[in-house]
């Protein structure tokens, strides 16, 4: 091995390098090809890692522990003009929100002004008795093998999002109100991410697997707070995956495949469950969810 590969040698590299990203000015010489997201992509019910709008490698397990760094704080919207042809190159959408409520002011033709009268919102307008425009959610999320090491995008279709699931078997935000609950942030939690392989489409449910230890929780809030967990729930519609900049005349291939139509749930009160005692031994509150 000559000289200058040995040099970046991981084995080799100086503790403050390790850990340490890559700076702006080094982002600035890569070019436009330096410093893409890192997404986890759910397609075809396989845990895909993109770089750069290229699969790089997969995973055929059922199952994913994560941990979630941070996420979007609003589910997102996006329409697509065309139909679905699987294989399609991906191109921009027509219509696209980043709040759910209002299309983002780069859109150049809004199908409405708010997303609530749209009629790309009525049940009929996609596919069957579906919704053209769908909605989605962005986590940043960091593997539990790897906690102090990548940061991935996994974005979320509407059926792993909404509805009440069942215990150890949550959509998203029914799995963030029972971890809330207790009292606990999701970010301290090993999270399982599993395919419901009852579902025809690619969803996804989530339980709680372990507690962090103190030194793991550190690590996840720094990589919360990082550019690339940032840049993870931030809404972009043709800078991941090699989207053409071009008006639309066909849907990404994974956001407007077919799925069934999932009602944005209304909120309920509901009694807070009292949340674990503080010092109380792990395994069993973890013991005393699953009652």
């Amino acid at each position: 091995m000559s000289k200058e590969v040995s040099l970046f040698d991981g084995n080799k590299l100086p503790s403050y390098l390790q850990t340490r990203e890559i700076d702006e000015v080094t982002k600035s010489l890569m070019g436009s090809g330096g410093g893409g997201v890192k997404r986890i992509s759910i397609k075809g019910g396989v845990w895909r890692l993109m770089i750069n709008g290229k699969e790089v490698s997969k995973n055929e397990e059922r199952s994913l522990p994560i941990v979630i760094v941070n996420a979007a704080p609003y589910n997102s919207r996006t329409y697509y003009e065309g139909t679905y042809t699987e294989g399609a190159e991906p191109t921009r959408p027509a219509c696209w929100s980043a709040n759910g409520i209002t299309p983002d002011a780069k859109v150049a033709e809004p199908q409405a002004k708010r997303c609530l009268d749209c009629p790309q919102n009525v049940k009929g307008s996609g596919q069957g008795d579906s919704r053209a425009c769908r909605y989605s959610r962005r986590l940043a999320v960091v593997l539990a093998n790897d906690i102090e090491g990548d940061v991935y995008q996994l974005t979320l279709p509407a059926k792993s999002i909404f509805g009440e699931g069942e215990h150890n078997k949550w959509p998203l935000e029914a799995y963030g109100k029972f971890i809330g609950s207790k009292g606990i942030p999701i970010t301290a939690v090993v999270t399982e991410a599993r395919f419901d392989t009852s579902q025809a489409t690619p969803t996804i449910t989530f339980k709680p697997l372990r507690f962090l230890e103190v030194n793991e929780h550190a690590a996840v809030v720094e990589k919360g707070e990082s550019d690339a967990a940032k840049k993870a729930i931030t809404m972009t519609v043709s800078e991941v995956d090699g989207v053409k900049k071009e008006a639309p005349s066909a849907p990404q291939v994974e956001a407007a495949a077919p799925e069934a139509v999932v009602e944005e749930p209304v909120k309920r009160s509901s009694k807070k469950e009292e949340a674990p005692p503080p010092k109380a031994d792990l395994s069993k509150i973890l013991d005393a969810w699953d009652d």
